[in-house]
């Protein structure tokens, strides 16, 4: 599992550039799939028959991750960018990021920027170039860049690292698939784009798809770190079976059969409400004449940073309900 994270995180996969990470997810789940393929979309489907194809599974993980884009170089050479996804300023200030073409950098605030003031708009991207025509060697208008990796282990079976949104997901479903090998039902990992700027990629993906139960895999907020916003999710206290989301509210079909699930084979859950944010849930339960339509969440402190931390353990609790639905879905 740990090998796994550690292989999809290093995989630079702004929104709209999906296809190296698409390949290495290929490569890691052909061969507990019966079939794979691309979508006009760059959504990867990765097929397994089940014992009963009256129904369809779908599992849904987003292999985008947030970044920048490049809107404008200045005579000087520093790079105006644009943000792809929600970035969080105050976490991306002073920090290192590489282009898809290897170019690195350092993103900063603009001299004199007030901490009240830091915005998208007040970032620039500094790659040592002397001049426009320096950086125009190196970087151009589109291009599109990420925080670097700093992949980081910390006490009680914890890790950092940039981009677990939503390339845990995609880990935890691959891992899943290897449990799962006699599926109930017909089942499709969807492994999808352009989550991060607006769940496009599961919208298509979905409605080919069309299925009866689909369950997403993506980060969750906590209420455990210092002056976080109250909430019921711990890292380190389970899988997070969510309830609702500003996006989606589960069904409880879903909601019940995840909980008994969990109780059954003793996996650590938690449930989830989240006030804010979405995911692919929201686009399986709408596709179609619609699907019974969940989540399972992975609890993840610092999101939409180059730091986002998770516990193993909670990791490894996602695979195993996961697995087990996929075994077992009414």
């Amino acid at each position: 599992m740990l090998d796994t994270i550690k292989k999809l995180t290093s995989v630079f996969s702004v929104s709209g550039h999906e296809q190296k990470i698409s390949k290495v997810i290929e490569d890691e789940i052909f061969p507990y799939v019966d079939t794979v393929e691309n979508d006009t979309m760059g959504n990867l489907i990765a097929f397994k028959k089940g014992l009963d194809s009256s129904k369809r599974v779908m599992i849904a993980a987003h292999m985008d991750e947030i970044g920048f884009i490049v809107t404008f170089i200045d005579d000087n050479g520093y790079i105006k960018v644009h943000n792809m996804g929600g970035i969080n300023p105050v976490a991306c200030a002073f920090s290192r990021v590489k282009f898809e073409n290897g170019t690195v950098g350092i993103i900063v605030p603009e001299g004199g920027t007030a901490p009240a003031d830091l915005s998208v708009k007040k970032l620039v991207i500094d790659i040592g170039a002397k001049n426009k025509k320096d950086a125009e060697k190196k970087v151009k208008i589109g291009d599109v860049c990420a925080l670097e990796n700093a992949y980081t282990r910390l006490m009680n079976n914890k890790i950092a690292v940039k981009a677990l949104d939503d390339r845990l997901g995609c880990a935890v479903a691959i891992e899943a698939a290897k449990l799962a090998t006699t599926p109930k039902y017909d089942t499709y990992y969807v492994f999808t784009v352009q989550e991060e700027v607006g769940c496009r990629g599961s919208k298509t993906g979905a409605f080919a798809v069309a299925p009866t139960y689909g369950i997403a895999i993506d980060v969750t907020g906590t209420g455990d770190t210092v002056g976080a916003m109250p909430m019921a999710i711990k890292v380190g206290e389970g899988a997070a079976i969510k309830i609702k989301d500003s996006s989606v509210i589960c069904s409880k079909k879903i909601v019940d059969r995840l909980t008994v699930l969990a109780k059954d084979q003793k996996i650590p859950y938690q449930y989830e409400i989240l006030e804010y944010g979405g995911t692919d849930t929201s686009s399986m339960q709408t596709a179609a004449s619609g699907s019974y339509a969940g989540c399972v969440s992975i609890p993840t402190r610092y999101i939409h940073s180059a730091v986002e931390t998770v516990s193993l353990s909670d990791v490894d609790a996602c695979i195993k309900l996961i697995a087990e639905f996929v075994k077992n879905a009414d």
